[in-house]
């Protein structure tokens, strides 16, 4: 049995019927990724936006499906009715994307005269077009139902060659005016890291977009003169648009979700840096924060926090500082730098205060030290927890010194 390799464009053909399902998969999971943060932040207007078009470019291609497209012809009872509704729904997909990204980069905040009159005209002419495709639609004469090439088999027939070169031309200009926005912006200094490449996404799904419309004129035009071009529609384009849906929801969802990413990192990070300290404080409590079994990560913060200042407070009244300066003279003298010499001082003043406070349990201590950047550099103690070593070395070495020992040897 022999096997005979599939060339691109019969593979294309091949997988037609459920390959619109992949970019709807994977726009629906990104709608499903960002809707709690929508839910919760509902008067966010950004993000009721980026919702929107999310859900509109999921209908796109679940609507674009053959086993769809049959079956809204089916319940209409309109040959080829889902012609204009498909077509409808990426041109008002090409509007919304257009008004977000002007409004995105304006910012919510911008009414001036220019940016309404640009979104204005942006509502105006596409919904124009749409009304305009109906009409034209209910003039053609269109029998045959045709679920993959809709474009290419009437492209000379009379006003329904106009819904098609209308719903082509619209997403070709609203892909090279979005295309042209996005690239522009990109070049603005001072943009977030995360807001660069999510519009770097953009711009690269939005070229894909213009590559699709490219494939579909060329196979309409070629219609036009007597050839059949059909395979540029049929086996090219889709692929394209498979890739600039997934591109374009990346690139929009990149920057919020980055952001909401980054910050949850950042707060694990803080939660891990203050474990040493937190467990040295619940020996010297006797007892941790109570569990919460729904708290959030910010929420163990704050009570982590607030727990190891609520322990240190009064162990500070413990720290000799005496004591303190040799262990920051021992550091100096072992070469560690000024800020990290003070910092290992703390520390090491601290594991000191720590025992005697397991000594003398019932003695609240008489230290009258002042605690403000002793509480607001408990990050940095914590970190220094972990440097067994030079905490050991430091300690040593002040020892020593206490002894009479020189530190310089």
């Amino acid at each position: 049995m022999t096997t005979v390799a599939l060339t691109p464009a019969e593979f294309v053909n091949q997988f037609y019927p459920n390959f619109w399902w992949i970019p709807a998969g994977v726009l629906a999971a990104a709608l499903a990724i960002k809707l709690p943060s929508i839910i919760r932040l509902w008067k966010d207007p950004m993000l009721r936006a980026v919702g929107g078009l999310l859900l509109l470019a999921c209908a796109v291609f679940v609507f674009v499906a053959p086993s769809t497209i049959a079956r809204v012809n089916r319940l209409t009872g309109v040959a080829n009715f889902s012609g204009p509704w498909v077509y409808s729904l990426l041109t008002a997909f090409c509007a919304f994307c257009l008004l977000l990204i002007i409004s995105w980069r304006n910012g919510l905040s911008d009414r001036s005269d220019r940016t309404r009159r640009a979104m204005r005209g942006v509502v105006a002419v596409y919904s124009g077009v749409i009304v305009a495709m109906w009409v034209l639609f209910a003039l053609a004469d269109v029998p045959v139902e045709r679920l993959r090439d809709l474009d290419t088999y009437y492209a000379n027939t009379p006003y329904m060659r106009e819904v098609i070169v209308l719903y082509l031309l619209a997403h070709t200009v609203a892909a090279l005016v979005t295309n042209g926005l996005i690239w522009n912006w990109v070049r603005t200094d001072g943009l977030d890291s995360l807001l660069r490449w999510g519009l770097k996404f953009l711009g690269v799904g939005y070229a894909a977009q213009l590559l699709f419309d490219a494939a579909k004129i060329s196979a309409v035009v070629a219609r036009w003169s007597g050839r059949d071009l059909d395979w540029l529609s049929t086996a090219v384009a889709p692929p394209l648009a498979c890739l600039s849906a997934v591109l374009i929801a990346v690139g929009f969802i990149l920057p919020h979700a980055g952001q909401y990413l980054h910050g949850r990192w950042h707060v694990r990070l803080a939660l891990h840096e203050l474990r040493p300290l937190y467990l040295l404080m619940r020996t010297v409590n006797g007892s941790g924060v109570p569990f919460l079994l729904r708290a959030t990560p910010e929420l163990r913060l704050v009570r982590r926090e607030t727990f190891i200042r609520d322990v240190l407070l009064p162990l500070a009244r413990h720290i000799d500082e005496g004591r303190r300066e040799r262990f920051h003279d021992a550091a100096l003298a072992l070469g560690h730098p000024p800020d990290a010499a003070k910092t290992l001082a703390a520390t090491a003043a601290i594991l000191d205060a720590a025992d005697a406070r397991h000594l003398t349990r019932d003695d609240e201590g008489t230290g009258a030290r002042d605690t403000t950047e002793l509480l607001r550099e408990i990050g940095a103690v914590s970190r220094a927890l972990r440097r067994t070593e030079d905490l050991r070395a430091v300690r040593a070495l002040a020892r020593d010194h206490k002894d009479g020992k020189s530190l310089t040897g």
